[in-house]
């Protein structure tokens, strides 16, 4: 089976969380003898590489092609014009793709199937370069691609027309499935297929050597995600004062930065908050084990990550019941949900955990009923099963 991967989450070091689980989907399918994978990961074009333009800066420094794992992938760039891109994107995508992924055929990988991740614009792009070269498409839905993006009524008929052309759909919680067929999406055709967490990369650490590089004492809390409203952050730091006894420790970096920093001033809580910035994924189990509780205030969330990495480096969580959050934390041993998003009530559920005794090797014992096996096993199942359907007309 020949897959050609088709999104605009990569590289993951621009899209750290979303970008993560699809290379990890993708890692684990190639493993199977019966697979092999292509990634076509679009860039918009910026013609500046300097920092100090943000995000795009970063983007225009995205190689024209790399390699991961033993899979090639191509960063084409594509034009996204300011203010119009939310409607345009998905058709100056196309323009761009449709005649690279031509070459790509005519070179000698004329793969089977199209597998798109988020909904837009990358599936609507995918499932017109599916009807050009007459490939299936299945489009993975991940969270804000369905729960807010379809508020906007062009790109709301357009994902409903991309669903409707696809050959098959993939929700990475119940919710998110739940959401889809409010939108009108097939149910019958959309699948269920949590995402999963590296039992071997997020593993408990020795805590010991890292509290003392970082002079942390007593009780410690972390937040792991971009620094953006949707994070709420600014609901951690307001529970902050609320418990008296701990340090919060506040990976990542975004817009919301600089607000932060003042709102933790303002509340007089700046000697115990510590802002580290963007932390690579390899050095995050040991930031993981050093904390006794993870808090995530989300007001929206497909399958945050986030939850199952800490959670398998034996740290329970705090997170606000939204979206797929309760699929995720379904355990005492993995955490404590909040259904009031207060600072009072995080306060207080954060508290719960820090006073009594918490077995860490639970917590553990419980991801690792997360692994990627079934996960994977469903996509191939999915995958063959588009197959056979496409060659039986």
């Amino acid at each position: 089976m020949r897959i050609l991967t088709f999104t605009t989450l990569y590289p993951n070091t621009i899209h750290p969380s979303h970008g993560i689980f699809v290379e990890n989907r993708l890692r684990h399918l190639v493993r199977e003898e019966s697979v092999t994978a292509r990634v076509v990961a679009p860039v918009p074009w910026f013609p500046f590489r300097s920092k100090v333009f943000g995000r795009y800066g970063e983007l225009a420094q995205v190689p024209e092609e790399e390699e991961r794992f033993g899979v090639r992938i191509l960063h084409p760039r594509y034009p996204l014009i300011p203010k119009l891109g939310m409607s345009t994107a998905p058709f100056l995508m196309y323009q761009v793709l449709a005649p690279m992924i031509g070459r790509c055929i005519r070179s000698g990988y004329d793969f089977d199937l199209l597998d798109a991740h988020y909904f837009y614009p990358d599936g609507v792009a995918a499932v017109m370069i599916g009807k050009r070269f007459s490939k299936p498409v299945v489009i993975t839905a991940r969270g804000t691609d369905i729960n807010l993006i379809p508020e906007h009524a062009v790109p709301r008929r357009l994902i409903r027309w991309a669903a409707k052309e696809a050959s098959g759909l993939i929700a990475v919680c119940q919710a998110l499935k739940d959401r889809m067929t409010m939108l009108g999406m097939d149910p019958s055709k959309t699948w269920v297929l949590r995402n999963g967490v590296d039992l071997d990369t997020f593993q408990p650490k020795e805590r010991g050597p890292v509290r003392s590089r970082l002079g942390l004492t007593g009780k410690v809390l972390l937040s792991v995600g971009h620094l953006i409203p949707r994070k709420r952050n600014d609901l951690v730091l307001r529970a902050l004062p609320h418990i008296p006894d701990a340090v919060l420790l506040i990976v990542g970096d975004g817009p919301c930065e600089r607000e932060l920093k003042a709102l933790a001033d303002s509340l007089g809580v700046q000697e115990r908050v510590r802002f580290l910035g963007r932390i690579p994924q390899a050095e995050l189990p040991w930031i993981y084990s050093v904390a006794d509780a993870l808090i995530l205030a989300s007001d929206r969330e497909g399958w945050p990550n986030v939850l199952l990495e800490a959670m398998a480096c034996g740290t329970p969580v705090v997170a606000t019941s939204v979206w797929g959050v309760p699929e995720v934390v379904a355990s005492d041993a993995a955490g404590v949900l909040v259904d009031d998003p207060s600072p009072e009530a995080i306060a207080g559920a954060a508290r719960r955990l820090l006073s009594g005794p918490v077995d860490r090797g639970k917590t553990r014992a419980y991801a690792e009923a997360f692994s990627w096996d079934d996960t994977t096993q469903g996509q191939l199942s999915l995958f063959e099963r588009v197959m056979a359907e496409r060659s039986s007309k």
